[in-house]
């Protein structure tokens, strides 16, 4: 009953959903396909071979999450449909699948807009033999179409944090069974898991988080390290920030040139920022206010065009403060060019972004106050050495002077976030072995 109702909520106010999702899209760019056929369920093409593992991703960091399970799937001879709901998804995908795109292991689709009907015919367009679903896309309609067509669910890296409990407790008579009718729910710790068992899930198992198994470009980060050592700076990363963080650390990196100068230290390789929103719609934004600052800058994708690691490009590099890095699927490479990361998307009440890519590499952690989105990692991060929590930009850029003034105490850190990644890793092939067991449990 509740559902239903839900439904005809859904429906009536569709109209306004879908112009939001048009706002949405005209302010972030890319394609969104928002009334393409597909989003209602509505497909011109045959329907593909069935019985792929389905996948959903619904945007950039899901579908980066998702990479070392979708890569351990297809290495095992599974075919797999990976679905998004936004178009830097969708953008993520085919970058990073475009061979098994080619080759037809992977199929990407949009995932309908939750009305009953679309969701049914998804299903019936594609018939998924299982489905997963990253870390917290839990969509009412979706999952009771999933167990009337007989698709078991996954609820794979899940994660639920306080606030998002509270959300789902006030709309128990909704959630509860989207929650319930989940086949497996893989939590990424243990107060996930306690979460999620309260919210309804069964089945809660704790896994870990698969942003633990990624599987960096080695060959990207090699060429970054190679470009720093070429450069001879100190390099700071500032990371996927997010919408108003940039201001704030764009002031914090001019005060900190300031004190720089003011030391007359010139014996001392000279700082390079590397400022890398989140989103690409926000890249050109990040330009004219590092204009109206008057900070030097150059773009990634300049030196991209000068050729990656030409004598041009460095040199390019060596006028600018700043270099503003525009491209995507490139974390690898700015990471390993730096000595100390700073993560953004915590310095405002967003939940935090993805560090352990940075932790990976060795590089040393700065976060923001808000993580809960990572409330765990951060906090067992902590305690390993690898990252450190500031309050503010302006506190996150002096600590991270304070670490390259102190390179043992940097490679301390650096070297404990390897360290705490490895002790981490595994959570990919427990959900694998999960997956492939319910998959052995369906009839024929």
């Amino acid at each position: 009953m509740i559902r239903r109702l839900y439904s005809l909520l859904l429906t009536l106010l569709s109209p306004l959903l879908l112009a939001w999702m048009g706002m949405r899209a005209r302010r972030a760019g890319g394609r969104w396909a928002v009334l393409d056929g597909a989003r209602f369920g509505r497909y011109k093409t045959a329907a593909p071979a069935a019985g792929a593992i389905w996948i959903h991703a619904v945007s950039l960091g899901e579908t980066r999450a998702a990479q070392p399970l979708i890569r351990a799937l297809l290495d095992r001879g599974h075919r797999v449909l990976l679905t998004h709901l936004t178009a830097t998804g969708w953008a993520e995908g085919r970058r990073a699948y475009a061979e098994d795109l080619d080759r037809g292991a992977l199929q990407q689709a949009w995932l309908p807009y939750d009305f009953p009907g679309a969701t049914r015919r998804f299903l019936r367009q594609y018939r998924p033999s299982l489905g997963v679903l990253i870390e917290r896309e839990l969509w009412p309609n979706l999952v009771h179409a999933a167990q009337r067509a007989g698709v078991p669910l996954v609820l794979a890296s899940a994660r639920l944090s306080e606030s998002g409990l509270r959300r789902a407790l006030r709309v128990g008579g909704l959630m509860r069974p989207a929650y319930g009718g989940i086949a497996r729910t893989y939590a990424q710790s243990l107060a996930d898991a306690r979460r999620l068992e309260r919210a309804g899930a069964r089945q809660v198992s704790v896994s870990g988080n698969f942003k633990f198994d990624v599987q960096l470009d080695q060959d990207k980060a090699a060429r970054g390290r190679a470009f720093a050592a070429q450069l001879g700076r100190r390099v700071i990363a500032i990371a996927s920030t997010r919408e108003g963080e940039d201001p704030a650390f764009i002031q914090a990196i001019r005060r900190a040139r300031e004190r720089v100068a003011a030391t007359g230290a010139e014996s001392v390789p000279p700082l390079l920022f590397l400022l890398i929103p989140r989103h690409p719609q926000r890249f050109d934004q990040a330009a004219d206010q590092l204009r109206t600052a008057g900070l030097p800058f150059v773009r990634r994708t300049q030196l991209l065009e000068l050729g990656d690691g030409s004598s041009s490009a460095l040199a390019a590099c060596r006028q600018a403060a700043v270099l503003l890095g525009d491209t995507l699927g490139e974390m690898p490479w700015y990471y390993a060019g730096s000595q100390v990361a700073i993560v953004g998307g915590s310095f405002a009440p967003l939940g935090g972004q993805n560090f352990i890519e940075a932790s990976a590499l060795g590089c040393p952690v700065i976060v923001g106050p808000h993580t809960a989105n990572f409330q765990q990692a951060v906090a067992d991060a902590q305690a390993a050495g690898a990252v450190v929590q500031a309050a503010d930009p302006e506190q996150a850029v002096r600590q991270a002077l304070r670490w390259l003034d102190d390179p043992a105490l940097a490679a301390q850190a650096g070297q404990a976030g390897r360290h705490w990644v490895r002790q981490h890793a595994g959570a990919v092939a427990r959900v694998v072995d999960g997956i492939e067991d319910l998959l052995a449990r369906r009839p024929a």
